[in-house]
């Protein structure tokens, strides 16, 4: 809110006159919407969901109308009268929707005065930024009988995670046909669960690959409708996990999904010379970040498959991200190719490899993407700290793509920015005939449907 003073100082009742006057303005913006929102619980769909609120009567997203008489109290306790007033009651005529981008004006007016039990009576109005009214009423308050002159408090950071680029994945994933898809041993409640719901989204058609007597008893269990589902008997994960192997080596499914069982034990079969789904491209996995505090999509590579890349995996890997990239609609990513430090260092190889990768992507060994680095993570993904170290570069602070140098490095960055920073993530292996999602057991359902659907767009190979 603006002009807000450094101290609180609040005006007894004798110190106040009928006309006199506060006001405090703000603009609305979508945090205002999310906090209030989860402060109050109020999800009414007309504050919240966007495709709802484009067919009601005011065609997008509203405020909640709550919001702009939080606006009229917050004058009340720190203008007029300020610290130590009583709030007793308040009547509104809401008469105008206020949206994002609106900026609003609340002010107070002393209309009566009450001297027997120092009660004030106030005009309230809030204007949006034509001057037109958008809430009207009075309050009713008791102002305060003793001086009060209060340092304002630093109030608690609060980042709002929204996941709006994942969910634009699954909305984008939603608008063609269904992948035919191997789910392989869901028998857990989690991954059977997320099989049906990325069926009932349209994102796949799932193969059920288990055992059987285990899976309905499961369904039953959990209220799940198999019916016209395609379901293989399998008594052990590498049974059920050489049976999907199969069924994409003859085009019968388009995609393999983890359920319970180990990667190991799915990926075996998988990358076996003769039998596997191996092709001339290295298998490696690539994470999804949808980070609230970033404006974009982070892919990162590789925090699963490939525990110690050389050079050349590391291209192909790198490799893979970009097309994943293209995928999901960024037409030339920036990759930022990680390190410890930023300068070349002969005893640290990745910043070796580092510079060999961008010189191979000078030379069209790497294609379709922007190369920079040795970056250290804080240079790639924050153009304040690109600048402090002088560092001039395209990549620096704007990385779509981050190389990580081993596994270890990529799943200790994925997992403290999934449990620190609050992002969610969707994941997905590259590189096989056909795209492989390895769900983790503590995926939430969001992540378990945006890993679908980041599947079903590599599937689908058709660049948006």
């Amino acid at each position: 809110m603006t002009d807000q003073p450094p101290l609180l100082t609040n005006r007894l009742f004798n110190e106040i006159a009928v006309g006199d006057a506060a006001s405090l303005t703000h603009t609305v913006s979508q945090r205002d919407i999310d906090l209030f929102a989860e402060a109050s619980g109020d999800v009414n769909p007309a504050h919240v969901d966007p495709e709802y609120a484009a067919g009601d009567m005011f065609h997008h997203i509203i405020i909640h109308g709550m919001w702009g008489a939080s606006l009229i109290s917050a004058v009340l306790g720190t203008r007029l009268p300020g610290p130590g007033t009583i709030y007793l009651g308040q009547d509104l005529r809401f008469r105008r929707p206020v949206t994002i981008g609106d900026t609003i004006t609340a002010t107070v007016t002393v209309r009566e005065m009450k001297p027997d039990h120092q009660d004030l009576i106030l005009d309230c109005i809030c204007t949006n930024q034509a001057g037109v009214a958008v809430i009207t009423g009075a309050a009713t308050v008791r102002a305060p009988s003793e001086r009060v002159t209060r340092p304002v408090t630093a109030l608690p950071a609060i980042r709002v995670g929204r996941h709006d680029g994942l969910q634009r994945l699954i909305t984008l994933a939603q608008g063609g046909a269904a992948v035919t898809t191997a789910v392989v041993f869901p028998v857990d409640t989690h991954s059977l669960q997320a099989a049906l719901t990325a069926r009932d989204a349209g994102l796949i058609v799932p193969v059920l690959i288990g055992p059987q007597t285990l899976l309905s008893g499961l369904a039953a269990r959990i209220g799940a409708d198999l019916t016209g589902l395609r379901r293989i008997e399998a008594a052990t994960e590498s049974e059920a996990a050489s049976c999907a192997v199969a069924l994409a080596r003859g085009h019968e499914v388009g995609l393999l999904m983890k359920g319970d069982l180990h990667t190991e034990a799915l990926m075996h079969p998988v990358v076996a010379s003769a039998t596997g789904l191996r092709t001339a491209r290295q298998i490696s996995h690539v994470y999804v970040l949808d980070v609230p505090a970033t404006p974009r999509l982070l892919l990162m590579t590789d925090g699963a498959v490939n525990i110690a890349p050389t050079l050349a995996e590391k291209a192909a890997i790198t490799q893979n991200a970009i097309d994943l990239a293209h995928l999901l609609g960024i037409a030339e990513p920036k990759v930022a190719i990680l390190a410890a430090v930023e300068m070349i260092n002969p005893r640290l190889q990745a910043t070796l490899d580092a510079a060999a990768l961008c010189k191979m992507a000078d030379r069209g060994q790497i294609k379709g993407a922007l190369l920079d680095g040795p970056l250290a993570f804080d240079n790639a993904v924050s153009v304040a700290a690109a600048e402090e170290k002088g560092i001039v570069s395209k990549v620096a602070g704007r990385a779509d793509i981050l190389v990580v140098p081993d596994l270890e490095a990529g799943n200790m960055i994925a997992k403290s920015l999934l449990y620190l920073a609050g992002a969610e993530a969707a994941g997905v292996v590259m590189g096989a005939t056909v795209p492989i999602i390895l769900s983790s057991r503590a995926d939430s359902p969001g992540t378990r449907l945006a890993s679908c659907a980041v599947a079903v767009l590599a599937a689908r190979g058709v660049v948006q």
